[in-house]
């Protein structure tokens, strides 16, 4: 009986060990290694190297207000027509405006008439000037008659002068109240699109805004957009800006179209930081941008490692061997074993140690040139109650 009893306890105790081992073990999360193929050129896709969110926008946009106040007496767009610039796109109610335009125009004619009419009583007396003095040197006329006809000629010549300056002084009040007429006018500054209407006929509007309209907009009517130039508007913390450079490539992926990437490139890093925030606006040109961007969408950028940084990191490694696929992993899998980079392989449960040699980082994954294979799942953020060849529990097994 003792003997029956020993041989079955014999029997289980190995298949009872392992259950309360694995019991015991402690809890994981895994994540698998990936493989990223190579290019035509035998490098590697783009290495990222920083993340952003931010908003598309256009590099030349503007809110086009008016001049002079008024009621708006017709408007020539809607949201999405396009312009060109110096079109009229609004006119402002101007009746006033004409009837003393017709009132200048009058007077300049008016003084014309009375210049002709100052010039011929001039040309007249300068004739009669010419006679008396003919008969003076004759000694037929009197000293006061040649002065009364050189006083009469003097005083036409100041009144032609005065008509002239008449009509210099009407032409200039039309020119004044043809500029008022054109400031009437609103007019596109430059070829776009409008993006936004911000009035309607009838308002009454001012370059300073009114009632009801947000100071911010200053009389705004319209907001034009330059939609062949967009780009990303980010912001990026103060201790990641060193990483970035002007003309660095970049990928952008709308929220809206999260299958479509775009090409982009670092126009301008601002000079100056947000002391609050401590962050630092970037600005990020989209290349080719589709009908489907438009401004205010929400955009991811990914900074790109430039093409002369991978190709010199290529050339550094490079051999005559064909480019072997490349195996990314997370960089939270890696652990530090005797000075040595090394992961933790889960495989059936059971965890091991194993040396790798890593390459490139990518974010938040970095590459092994070696010791790992893609598919392969690796422990993320291992404890310290890890051991090799010792069980483990996978979370969500």
């Amino acid at each position: 009986m003792v003997v029956a009893l020993a041989a079955i306890v014999a029997a289980i105790y190995p298949s009872a060990r392992e259950y309360y081992d694995r019991q015991r073990a402690p809890e994981v999360e895994v994540a698998r290694a990936t493989e990223i193929a190579p290019t035509s050129d035998g490098g590697s896709a783009p290495v990222p190297v920083l993340v952003a969110t931010g908003y598309v926008v256009a590099r030349r946009s503007s809110d086009v207000g008016v001049k002079t106040g008024g009621r708006l007496q017709a408007l020539t767009f809607e949201e999405g027509t396009r312009v060109r610039a110096g079109q009229i796109i609004a006119r402002i109610e101007h009746a006033d405006l004409d009837a003393q335009l017709a009132a200048a125009s009058a007077a300049v004619a008016e003084a014309e008439t009375q210049l002709v009419q100052a010039t011929a009583a001039h040309d007249e007396d300068v004739r009669q000037l010419e006679r008396q003095r003919a008969l003076s040197r004759d000694g037929i006329t009197t000293v006061a008659a040649l002065t009364a006809a050189e006083s009469a000629a003097a005083v036409s010549a100041a009144r032609v002068k005065t008509a002239e300056a008449a009509i210099v002084s009407a032409r200039a009040r039309v020119h004044v109240i043809e500029e008022a007429q054109e400031n009437t006018n609103v007019r596109a500054p430059f070829d776009g699109v409008v993006i936004k209407k911000r009035a309607e006929v009838g308002e009454t509007v001012s370059p300073f805004g009114v009632a009801g309209q947000a100071s911010r907009e200053g009389g705004a009517i319209a907001t034009i957009a330059d939609l062949h130039e967009l780009e990303v508007q980010t912001e990026v913390s103060e201790t990641s800006v060193g990483k970035l450079g002007r003309g660095m490539p970049a990928a952008v992926k709308l929220q809206a179209y999260p299958d479509a990437e775009f090409q982009g490139r670092v126009r301008e890093i601002f000079p100056s930081a947000d002391r609050a925030k401590a962050i630092v606006e970037v600005r990020v040109t989209i290349l080719k941008p589709s009908a489907d961007v438009k401004p205010e969408l929400t955009a991811s950028v990914t900074f790109q490692q430039p093409a002369a940084a991978r190709a010199a990191a290529s050339n550094a490694g490079a051999s005559t061997t064909p480019a072997a696929p490349i195996v990314v992993v997370s960089r939270r899998a890696i652990v530090q074993r005797s000075g040595q980079p090394a992961v933790w392989v889960v495989v059936d449960g059971v965890a091991a140690a194993r040396n790798v040699t890593l390459g490139a980082e990518r974010l938040d994954q970095v590459e092994v040139k070696s010791g790992l294979a893609p598919g392969e799942a690796v422990i993320i953020n291992a404890p310290d109650t890890v051991q090799d060849h010792g069980h483990v529990r996978v979370k969500g097994a």
